[in-house]
């Protein structure tokens, strides 16, 4: 966690209706497999991945941690990428199982996202149940996610300001924490609107 420039925050990252449109000062990607990559840096520099050169990232840091790239495991971040929302095991099997004309059992599909988040390849959303690919699997720092109750838009920030505390704050009452989340539920500028 935290990079030689920490607490600094950024431009926040998209999920959800509307995720491909760009974010004020972040990077664009037009592909419809990264299009919610678009804004996801934040204080410290790392390279944010998209479409294959994310997938061969993945795969080196999995098999860094001592996992094999089993075509399975392939197969899932594959279909996880593609998605322009923060993504269910049901949505991720569902989405394999008419690609590839199988069933593809959820159950499977949920190891293997534990196994990625775990390892760093993929972020879990506790509150909606779902995840997101990590556009920089070889970088760990804490998660920040805004979550509209309105339209299920879910943006991811970084402030590793913020999150140095929160882990400062769990240290200094006998708390270790492993990996902190933070989800703040409410209305997107959008829904606020409505």
């Amino acid at each position: 966690m935290g990079g030689a420039e920490s607490g600094k925050s950024v431009p926040p990252a998209r999920y959800g209706p509307g995720a491909a449109r760009a974010q004020s000062g972040a990077k664009l990607v037009v592909s419809a497999r990264g299009a919610y990559l678009s804004a996801m840096a934040h204080a410290h520099d790392h390279h944010i991945s998209d479409g294959a050169e994310l997938t061969i990232q993945a795969q080196r840091a999995l098999e860094k941690a001592g996992e094999q790239w089993t075509p399975m495991r392939a197969t899932v971040f594959a279909a996880l990428a593609g998605f322009t929302r923060p993504a269910s095991a049901y949505d991720i099997a569902e989405s394999i199982s008419r690609s590839e004309d199988r069933r593809v059992a959820a159950n499977s599909v949920y190891r293997i996202l534990d196994l990625f988040v775990a390892k760093n390849l993929a972020q879990r959303v506790e509150t909606a149940n779902a995840y997101v690919v990590n556009a920089h699997p070889a970088c760990r720092h804490d998660c920040i996610f805004l979550v509209c109750d309105g339209c299920g838009e879910t943006t991811h920030i970084d402030d590793d300001a913020l999150t140095e505390r929160v882990r400062r704050a769990a240290d200094s009452a006998g708390f270790m924490p492993v990996r902190p989340v933070i989800e703040v539920t409410g209305r997107c500028r959008k829904c606020a609107a409505n």
